[in-house]
Order: C-alpha cells, then structure tokens, then sequence
C-alpha cells in the first residue's frame, strides 16, 4: 500500500487535487456552523442542484467555461433564499426542496434530451457523486478551486464577527446597527462559491455532506462558536485528507469516501460527547 500511495503521490495531479480538497474542506466547514445555527442546513444540498441544473443548461449553450453560468445562477439563488427566509408566502425549508428537486429533475432532462456523449448515465452519476478518480480533475480546475476556496476562508475572517452577530440574533444585530442584510449577502456568495468548487470533488448530492458534518460534529464537544468553528474546519480537514488517501489506496470514488469518512467521525465524536456529557 505504501508503494502504491508513493506511486500516485508522484503524479502532480495526484497533490494537487489533495490541496484543493483540503482548501474545499476548509471553506465548507467554516460555514458550516453558521447554516446549522440558522436552520438552513439544507441549503446546501438545494444549491447544489440548483448548479446541476445550470450546468446542463450550460452544456446544452455549449459555453466552453461553464462556472460563468455556475457561478451566478448559484448566487442568485443563494441570496433569494437567505434574504427571503421566513418572510416569504414559501417558507424556506419548502422553497429550498422546491428548488433542489425542480433543478434536479430540469438538468437530468436537458442532459439526456440534449447530449451528444454516448454514455449519459456515466456524465449524470459523475455529476452527482463527484469523479470516480483524483487523477480526472484539470489543471485549470485545481487552479480555480484553490483560489475560490482561499477567497470564502478570507471573506470569512474578516467578516467573522459580523457572521457571529447575524447567526445568533439577526433583529438584535440590525437594533445595533449592524447591517444584516449586506452579511446575509456576503455569507450567501460564499456558499455558492462553495458548492461550485465542491462539485467536481464530491458531485452535487454529497456536497451537503461537506458542510453539515464537521459542524454537527464539532457541536457534540463544544460550546462556543469558536470553538466549534475551529474543531470543525480541523476535523473537515482531516476526513478530507484521510478520505482522499483511502480512496487512492482502494480505487473508491473520491466523493463518497470523504462522506463515508465524515459520516464515521461524527459517530466516534458522538460516542466520545455521551460519555463526556455523562462525565
């Protein structure tokens, strides 16, 4: 096993895309806390079929850049649905589920009514559960994951204390002056951001997985938000990381392995939270 891990670890492709999954892991982790503590667990999962959906109509246009159509469909979405919140006539754990299976339904569609691959159900089930291996994501795709990903990890700090503030009591924030509407905008941005960059890594239906896990994980061991947060983007770092190598040493998609290995932590941390609580 070690030879084989040496083997493919000589291959730039190969660390590249171990980077990229840690920045992924990262990123999603961060606001991970911030979506659970505001109930909108789901939304991750709703905007990532809401970006399948875009990136059939993309494929359908022939756009040769997909994330140019991705990327702000996403966005806009994301803004709709947090700004909305519970003041819509559609409340928004409906209008989240409306979306994602609306999108999902529209993309499978246009992909099979319009593609030119001879093997439809390969692209789709690629698409939901991420590249079967490492060694298929490009050059220019690590590239533009390590940068989105180290854009939502800066916005993110230096907006922390405004995230607190709108995570935890939105009206108490907006009495301070504090302007919950540009931080919900902000927040919204960098979830799209995330799930376009997780997609090529864990496909459209595992991303969800990235974001919720390492939160509710952390949550079982700690208090604080802080505290949370930063168990919670170590802990996405290391399923990640260890996922990733498990999947090279065993040829198992890389997308599902992580998940697998996020779903495993949280229940050890579970256990080790019972017996701490009972402690």
């Amino acid at each position: 096993m070690i030879d084989k891990l040496t083997l493919y670890m000589s291959f730039p492709y190969v660390r590249y895309a171990l980077i990229v999954g840690v920045f992924i892991a990262l990123s999603s982790s961060l606001l991970g806390v911030t979506l659970v503590l505001k109930r909108f667990s789901y939304i991750g999962d709703g905007l990532s079929h809401v970006a399948f959906g875009a990136m059939a109509v993309a494929s359908v246009l022939k756009i040769a850049n997909q994330e140019l159509l991705i990327l702000p469909v996403t966005v806009l979405c994301a803004i709709v649905l947090l700004r909305t919140g519970q003041r819509a006539m559609i409340k928004g754990d409906a209008a989240i589920a409306m979306l994602s299976v609306g999108s999902l339904a529209f993309g499978y569609i246009l992909m099979n009514v319009f593609s030119a691959s001879a093997n439809v159900s390969g692209d789709v089930c690629s698409t939901l559960f991420g590249s079967a291996s490492i060694l298929t994501l490009t050059k220019d795709e690590v590239v533009l994951c390590a940068v989105l990903s180290a854009v939502v990890v800066v916005m993110f700090i230096l907006l922390y204390n405004k995230i607190f503030a709108v995570t935890f009591d939105e009206n108490f924030s907006r009495a301070t002056g504090v302007r919950a509407d540009v931080y919900n905008l902000m927040i919204a941005i960098m979830i799209a951001l995330i799930i376009v960059i997780s997609m090529n890594l864990v496909g459209s239906l595992l991303i969800s997985a990235l974001v919720i896990f390492p939160a509710i994980s952390a949550m079982r061991l700690f208090n604080s938000f802080r505290g949370v947060t930063i168990f919670s983007a170590v802990l996405s770092v290391v399923c990640a990381f260890a996922g990733m190598i498990i999947s090279i040493l065993t040829g198992t998609p890389v997308g599902s392995t992580i998940v697998v290995t996020d779903v495993l932590a949280f229940a050890i941390i579970s256990g080790i939270g019972a017996i701490k609580g009972g402690a």
